[in-house]
């Protein structure tokens, strides 16, 4: 469904491999807990933190997302995704 590759926005992106519709689930985030922030942590509500280990955390940062995460960890598609396009989630305020 998806696949790592150099970005053109930013170090490795992750890349459709086939058409992906909206509302479907991308992934599920392969992770553990953290308390430290650094390359590929993602934060949560509440403050928990987890460090993601598969291939989702290529996913680049955009102000105009094409998927989302969710705190079950799914990814889910916001709209149609065609292949060989890249995906992207909003990191919010304090990455921009």
């Amino acid at each position: 469904m998806y696949y790592p590759e150099k970005s053109k926005i930013h170090g490795m992106g992750l890349f459709a491999s086939r058409t992906i519709k909206a509302g479907e689930i991308i992934g599920k985030l392969k992770c553990k807990p953290t308390q430290k922030d650094g390359p590929h942590v993602l934060w949560l509500d509440e403050g928990k933190a987890v460090k993601v280990s598969c291939d989702l955390r290529y996913i680049n940062h955009s102000g105009e997302p094409n998927a989302a995460y969710y705190n079950d960890l799914t990814v889910v598609a916001l709209r149609d995704i065609d292949a060989h396009e890249e995906i992207f989630h909003d990191y919010g305020q304090d990455w921009e």
